[in-house]
């Protein structure tokens, strides 16, 4: 059933500011709020990072006591439990709206529904579903660890022509331009964390920061190196007291190793083995376990193979270079299991845009029929 235009027309603006929360918010949603009243915006506001206050709060704060009659938009169904915070659904029956517009239902157990009847029967106009389909892409994250106990998982890749990420002799810096270097980093800014193999680690020695866009609140970097044989000697184990860094590893790995990492700053996480590397679902349950909701992984080969091996990829970015590197190159994805082509699944494209010389085009993993 569609929407008044002017709902989703002020529903656009809430989604545009939850977007500003992206990253930042985790365990919470980033959640966009707009309060309008007679035709103009009163309140806006985005969940802080932190993940409080919530984005509810923020606007309601701002509009005062012009909320009374107001309407308004939120991009998820308002929170009904008491946290650390009051739940927003009372807030809002304090404030005295008289209509509010959301995006989506909370499937968190804690609200699932609750916020939106809370809302009902103080006599508040409740309207639901409202670009339900944008939301969702906005809060995949959040609603993939609730409903999924995992993070979304976005996989990029950064490769020439023929999809190798570098020469055969492992020079790699650089195969794309500065313009799409740039844009991956505020794709690092937009999620909790960022993760790479051990292999990605000891060949670039990377810092896995966002970098020249004023960010401050850096993402988690999380390394997934079974044996611990990265040293912490490594970029990564000398910052890890000024950005989190956690290194996911089996049970084998040595205590000396882990020692010196914790020594370094850096929080382990023991994972089982599966055929030989880390079981990938169990390491994503244990970081949605500890809070995180999305989570960008930057390979390498083998990583990238074992994500989309196990179905765990929601999203692929790729970046390709208008330069060919031949068989000898070193390819973008590891060694997949043998099967009929039929069998590989397949991403539906959502995005192509030309950035600089090299070509981006994102991929999402199929919805599910409901």
């Amino acid at each position: 059933m569609p929407h008044d235009p002017a709902d989703e027309r002020w529903m656009k603006l809430a989604l545009a500011l939850g977007r500003r929360g992206l990253g930042k918010t985790w365990p919470n949603p980033a959640v966009g709020c707009v309060i309008v009243k007679d035709g103009r915006v009163i309140g806006r506001g985005w969940t802080q990072p932190g993940g409080r206050p919530h984005g509810e709060t923020v606007a309601l704060a701002q509009a005062g006591e012009a909320a009374r009659g107001a309407t308004a938009y939120v991009t998820l169904e308002p929170c009904d439990h008491h946290g650390q915070t009051p739940p927003c659904s009372q807030a809002l029956v304090s404030a005295g709206v008289a209509r509010v517009v959301t995006a989506l239902r909370d499937p968190d157990p804690r609200v699932a529904g609750k916020g939106h009847s809370r809302l009902r029967e103080a006599g508040i106009e409740v309207v639901t579903g409202c670009l339900a389909d944008q939301a969702r892409h906005d809060h995949s994250g959040f609603l993939a660890r609730v409903t999924e106990r995992r993070p979304m998982v976005t996989l990029k890749l950064a490769t020439s022509f023929d999809g190798r990420i570098a020469t055969g002799r492992g020079e790699s810096r650089w195969i794309t331009g500065p313009r799409a270097r740039r844009v991956v980093h505020y794709m690092r800014a937009t999620h909790d964390a960022v993760m790479i193999g051990v292999g990605t680690a000891l060949a670039d020695d990377p810092s896995l920061t966002v970098r020249d866009l004023g960010i401050t609140q850096q993402p988690v970097r999380v390394i997934c190196d079974s044996r611990l044989s990265l040293s912490p000697d490594c970029t990564l184990g000398r910052t890890a007291g000024d950005a989190p860094v956690w290194i996911c590893h089996g049970p084998d790995a040595p205590d000396q190793a882990r020692q010196a990492w914790q020594a370094a700053g850096a929080m382990l996480i023991q994972v089982s083995l599966d055929h030989g590397g880390l079981d990938m679902g169990e390491l994503l349950a244990q970081l949605a376990e500890k809070g995180l909701t999305r989570v960008f992984c930057e390979g390498g080969g083998k990583i990238a193979a074992s994500l989309l091996q196990a179905g765990l990829v929601d999203r692929l970015v790729g970046f390709t270079a208008g330069l060919v590197l031949g068989a000898q190159g070193r390819p973008a994805i590891g060694e997949l299991p043998e099967m009929a082509l039929a069998a590989h699944p397949r991403f539906e494209l959502a995005e192509t845009r030309v950035i600089g010389p090299d070509l981006m085009h994102v991929w999402q993993r199929p919805r599910q029929a409901p």
